[in-house]
């Protein structure tokens, strides 16, 4: 039987604004078992949850985020021409979405998005957030600066981490495990052009494929065990996850 997990990608994303309450309280409706986001800091220094460097994409304004104070963000709307019926969907902080997700029990993967611009300090707000909500047993790190992954490991030892990639990494199982790692965070097409996928399986690492959005794809890493999948889409997945274990 199947044991693996489906987080929601930036929450419900194919059916709300992603990385909002809305799309994450989507999630846990739609039976995911995770979610994902994505943290970066304000001007101010507030831990946020928005994917891109800037706000251009997702609000009716133009600039990064880290030259917008918490109070500047929370006037903006979040993807209300695509998603109308959402039209007040607003930027959470990190602080926000914890205290949403908490009773549910749901897990959730912190990606920190150090890879363009490296946030001062952003480790260890995001690490003293945790701990303040008393979720640290439901928090995953993840991130594609590695060096923010090792430096959470020193904040937080017991922190389970994850290393997020998309290039061809040689031996990156060995990588994982010699830094201290405990799982991979692989796209999904790069589990699919060669025979990595059972390399990281056996390796006894978590594995969680992003972002999988294709039914025959979830079905395929479903019925291999990978440790999850994260999609757009979790109630599809859900579905397909009771088929396989049926």
């Amino acid at each position: 039987m199947s044991k693996t997990k489906i987080f929601a990608h930036r929450g419900a994303s194919g059916y709300a604004p992603e990385n909002t309450l809305e799309a994450f309280a989507l999630a846990i409706t739609q039976g995911a078992d995770g979610i994902e986001l994505d943290v970066q800091l304000t001007k101010d220094g507030i831990p946020v949850v928005i994917h891109d460097e800037t706000i251009d994409r997702v609000t009716e304004k133009t600039g990064w985020v880290k030259d917008y104070t918490l109070n500047e963000l929370k006037e903006l709307t979040v993807l209300k021409n695509k998603f109308p019926e959402y039209s007040s969907s607003k930027i959470p902080t990190l602080e926000e979405v914890l205290d949403a997700v908490k009773t549910s029990g749901i897990q959730v993967n912190i990606e920190l998005k150090t890879g363009i611009y490296w946030y001062p300090e952003i480790e260890q707000k995001v690490a003293d957030l945790v701990k303040a909500s008393g979720m640290e047993d439901k928090v995953i790190y993840s991130s594609f600066n590695h060096y923010s992954i090792q430096q959470i490991k020193k904040i937080v030892p017991d922190a389970e981490t994850a290393y997020l990639y998309s290039d061809v990494i040689l031996n990156v199982e060995d990588y994982a495990e010699n830094t201290g790692v405990d799982g991979l965070h692989p796209a999904v097409y790069h589990v699919k052009m060669a025979d990595f996928l059972k390399e990281y399986l056996d390796s006894g690492l978590n594995v969680r494929v992003w972002t999988v959005n294709e039914k025959e794809d979830m079905e395929w890493l479903i019925r291999a065990g990978v440790t999850a999948i994260i999609t757009n889409y979790p109630d599809k997945a859900v579905q397909i996850k009771g088929k396989v274990e049926a």
